[in-house]
């Protein structure tokens, strides 16, 4: 934290004039593509904002119950939603982030989804899709070892995992940029709770996990990308 403070702030590699790291990680081109019900298609219950928030609570129990490819379309663009790109500079999207720099990447743990095969599956948040990554059975419990033996990750309908690439940040801000990757994964989160709420689902965040196992099951290398926040969302009991 000291290291982060603007009087260790050197200039940054966007005023050296060099190029801006991509908007998103690019698809796996060997690796299916899945459609997701468009945004605007959506026929979602209005739903108190006063009401989710004096209601928001952590919920680790689950009712035996699918979330629909519907609601799980929902909770992604809430989360990560891309409302206007401009150009290769920017994305604005429904959370807020320093700058516009939007360093998330959101991988799936996928336990109980209608319509798709339990596994682990990425959100290209550009074109609102999914991508499958991989469908080992044993996945969803080497995860759950991962984050010391969680069990409701199990129980759970779905697992967000929120990744960063760090650059995406620094290379406006620096060393500081490193506090704003944390901040961005609070304004994530929280929306996740308030759409999760609104689909009658509970959502619980989850920060206790090995960061290097976790970064090994999502095959990134923890250094460009790394795990940062992840949760796990369920119909409520």
């Amino acid at each position: 934290m000291e290291k982060t403070k603007y009087q260790y702030i050197t200039k940054s590699d966007q005023q050296k004039g060099l190029p801006q790291p991509p908007l998103e990680v690019p698809a796996d081109p060997d690796k299916p593509l899945i459609d997701l019900p468009s945004p605007v298609s959506l026929d979602i219950p209005a739903a108190d904002l006063r009401t989710g928030i004096e209601q928001r609570q952590s919920i680790r129990n689950y009712a035996h119950e699918p979330i629909t490819r519907e609601e799980l379309s929902f909770l992604l663009w809430c989360t990560q939603g891309v409302k206007r790109v401009h150009g290769t500079q920017a994305t604005f999207r429904t959370v807020p982030s320093a700058g516009a720099r939007h360093a998330f990447e959101t991988f799936l743990l996928i336990n109980d989804v209608e319509g798709l095969e339990p596994g682990l599956y990425r959100y290209l948040a550009l074109s609102h899709k999914l991508q499958q990554i991989d469908t080992d059975p044993v996945l969803s419990h080497r995860i759950t070892a991962a984050c010391f033996d969680q069990q409701f990750i199990l129980r759970s309908g779905v697992v967000f995992l929120w990744t960063v690439v760090p650059y995406r940040m620094t290379w406006r801000y620096g060393e500081r940029g490193y506090r704003d990757l944390h901040l961005d994964a609070g304004h994530v989160c929280q929306n996740l709770y308030l759409a999760a709420g609104a689909v009658g689902c509970g959502a619980c965040a989850i920060a206790a996990f090995n960061d290097d196992e976790m970064n090994d099951l999502l095959g990134i290398n923890g250094g460009d990308q790394f795990l940062i926040y992840l949760a796990t969302v369920g119909k409520k009991a």
